[in-house]
């Protein structure tokens, strides 16, 4: 299949929204997922860190394909006519059975778990899972396969700096990224007369009862510590406190309209906020689905990077022919048919050329479309947004994740 058939059907993409996509960070949903493993009965097994080279060499040893993937995925995260699945099966005959069933990761995770817990097939040999508490829950309890990386030489030239170095997975040990966003500040040029920098403004009174912030506690503590000038991944107890009277000095101050999930999107498009905590993802796809202007920044102080990410689950039938989809996704033409119609950040940076390039032969509303993908920040971060995004923080245990959410859920609910 040529790369110009890959790009036409992506472009329907374009100017459709997807949402609720964000929803799968929420810590109310760590709540639901606590909930869901205190009736499992569910344990980690001790397997925190990399596994050593042999334990890689003896899960991989004798494996061959099968001429079968199946892969669980999120709605709405793939073009509707799969053409990159269509290449990659006319390519290497690897049938390809893709099915959106991941909504959120705590009912995700506890669908699979008993299996799991098992050593059952869960029915699907790749799945989309999210940074957070759910991914360490899967490691620690040994859900995963390690990934061998002589396999993925795609990866190895073509992936990001950025995405070895995640503190969830550093050295991409049992996942690489699928697509991933930024977490940072956006605002209406209308309302807001002035460039937005840092932090700060989201404090400054001037904006008094139109600044949204976010209800994810993890992502409204990330905000407090980064104000502060705290690393979260390096973060404290004494450190969450800190930056939990700093948001709280901000909501007494009556300077936050509300607390958001996706609806902020929607609030700030109508005005009822002018400035907000927001997602990457969502700013692109509201200025090019409804035409707006909204601005979107990494602030001064910094921002956070969050990933979501291919994984093969250790029971999986055909983990190889998953490896293989896994490596195909990160060839330049493919990564930049993905690009163009899921719209976050692309851990490849090399599809922004090949997106440039299908813009030069492009004419119109297309060529337009191409090149608003190829040229926002939002999809191809530079490196100086990169060198102030800060990773989230890795949790190490159960009880510490809530006292993180002890601290900071009062906030929101309050």
């Amino acid at each position: 299949m040529s790369p110009q058939h890959l790009s036409d059907p992506a472009l329907r993409g374009l100017t459709r929204r997807r949402f609720g996509r964000r929803d799968a960070l929420t810590m109310s949903g760590l709540a639901a997922l606590g909930t869901a493993l205190s009736a499992c009965g569910v344990k980690g097994r001790g397997t925190r860190g990399a596994p050593a080279p042999s334990a890689v060499a003896g899960f991989w040893a004798g494996r061959t394909g099968t001429g079968t993937v199946r892969f669980a995925n999120w709605p709405l995260y793939m073009d509707p006519a799969h053409p990159e699945l269509k290449a990659f099966t006319a390519e290497t005959g690897i049938r390809v059975d893709y099915q959106e069933v991941i909504a959120e990761m705590a009912p995700w995770f506890a669908r699979v778990q008993p299996q799991l817990a098992a050593g059952q097939d869960i029915g699907f040999d790749l799945m989309v899972i999210s940074n957070g508490i759910q991914f360490r829950q899967f490691v620690d309890s040994g859900f995963l396969a390690p990934l061998d990386h002589a396999r993925l030489p795609n990866f190895a030239a073509n992936a990001a700096p950025a995405y070895r170095e995640e503190a969830f997975d550093r050295g991409n040990v049992y996942t690489i990224p699928w697509t991933s966003g930024m977490t940072g500040i956006a605002y209406d040029p209308k309302k807001v007369t002035r460039p937005i920098t840092s932090l700060a403004d989201l404090w400054d009174p001037a904006f008094r009862g139109r600044v949204g912030m976010l209800a994810d506690p993890q992502e409204l503590g990330n905000a407090g510590m980064l104000a502060l000038g705290v690393d979260p991944v390096r973060s404290t107890p004494d450190d969450w406190r800190r930056a939990a009277a700093r948001l709280q000095e901000q909501k007494s101050a009556g300077i936050v309209r509300n607390y958001y999930d996706q609806s902020y999107i929607d609030a700030l498009g109508k005005g009822e906020v002018w400035i907000t905590q927001a997602w990457s993802g969502d700013i692109f796809q509201k200025n090019l689905s409804d035409g707006t202007d909204l601005k979107f920044v990494v602030p001064k102080e910094g921002g956070t990077l969050w990933t979501d990410n291919l994984a093969i689950p250790v029971t999986a039938r055909n983990p190889v022919d998953a490896l293989t989809l896994m490596d195909f996704f990160y060839r330049v033409d493919i990564a930049a048919s993905l690009a163009r119609y899921i719209a976050y950040v692309c851990p490849v940076p090399a599809a922004r050329e090949r997106i440039e390039k299908d813009a030069a032969a492009a004419s119109g509303d297309k060529r337009a479309e191409l090149r608003s993908v190829a040229q926002s920040p939002l999809v191809f971060p530079s490196a100086g947004d990169y060198a102030k995004l800060h990773y989230f923080r890795d949790f190490a245990t159960a009880a510490e994740q809530q006292e993180y959410q002890r601290i900071f859920e009062p906030i929101v609910l309050g």
